[in-house]
């Protein structure tokens, strides 16, 4: 059975013109693309996907990028859909990131990393209805 899971290219990717690169990725690796939309994130929007980290001196670095322009909301669909798009991604802070991942071929910065991706399914039912409703991801 097919899982799901949810991606953001963060504001950096959309203006370094890296969203083709990244989703061919992901296309590339047998994922299907279920949804998409590009918009710009609320603070309101941004505190609730990073309420995880509230409190944490980073906090509000998360919020300051994510919300500083247009992103490219999307959900995927595969088998093992959260690790394969985590393993594509790489590790958190891009100098970590291996060579051939996301992160480590395109990274620059441990916060404006480029791609936001859910880490557990769990965390995907929370976060992709933060964005999408149930009739977007049905159609």
């Amino acid at each position: 059975m097919a899982e799901r899971t949810f991606v953001i290219l963060k504001p950096s990717c959309v203006s370094r013109g890296l969203m083709g690169e990244v989703i061919a990725r992901l296309e590339r690796k047998g994922l299907r693309l279920v949804q998409a939309k590009m918009r710009n994130i609320s603070q309101e929007e941004a505190r609730r996907l990073y309420k995880v980290h509230e409190g944490k001196p980073f906090f509000n670095d998360l919020i300051r990028v994510i919300t500083s322009g247009r992103v490219m909301l999307m959900v995927w669909e595969g088998r093992s859909a959260v690790e394969v798009v985590r393993k594509l991604i790489g590790a958190t802070d891009p100098v970590k990131a291996e060579p051939g991942t996301i992160r480590g071929d395109y990274g620059l910065d441990i916060t404006d990393n480029l791609i936001h991706a859910s880490d557990s399914v769990e965390s995907y039912e929370y976060e992709h209805a933060i964005f999408f409703t149930r009739e977007e991801l049905e159609s």
